[in-house]
């Protein structure tokens, strides 16, 4: 049971990220909005094609993780991009970069995706146990799935 729910967790996080590159990749005025980054020229371009990729190489490693069976460590992606944005932006606040609430909110974001892609892959990659053969008390008899 709780391995669907975390696939489905993990699926539905896919969706809305995959929502959010798409939306940048077509319109990277979304990112300004959302994050408060200023673009003036050029820089439209490296903002939808950065921005979209860290989010859709994300979503796609976790989609895949939830839903190929033998493929959980592709949970381990957006785990490694998400945890090494939280600490780029702790190592910022150390160094005294300006904190505002939408800075707090990506932290938090950044902290929970960490916490359920690495939460998932340690559950999802853990073998089941029969639990009917180990009811009988012939521990012998436990298979693997």
């Amino acid at each position: 049971m709780i391995n669907w729910v975390l696939r489905g967790a993990v699926l539905l996080w896919a969706v809305f990220f995959t929502i959010l590159g798409v939306q940048g990749v077509l319109d990277p005025a979304t990112y300004t909005e959302q994050f408060g980054i200023g673009i003036d020229g050029a820089a439209a371009n490296t903002v939808r094609a950065d921005l979209s990729a860290f989010f859709l190489v994300a979503a796609a490693s976790a989609a895949v993780g939830a839903l190929v069976p033998g493929w959980m460590r592709a949970l381990l992606v957006p785990a490694a991009l998400y945890g090494i944005a939280l600490v780029g932006r702790l190592i910022g606040i150390a160094l005294g970069d300006l904190v505002n609430p939408g800075i707090i909110q990506a932290m938090i974001i950044e902290a929970l995706t960490t916490a359920l892609m690495i939460g998932s892959w340690w559950i999802l990659s853990r073998p089941a146990i029969d639990r009917n053969a180990t009811a009988s008390g012939d521990p012998g008899n436990a298979s693997l799935h």
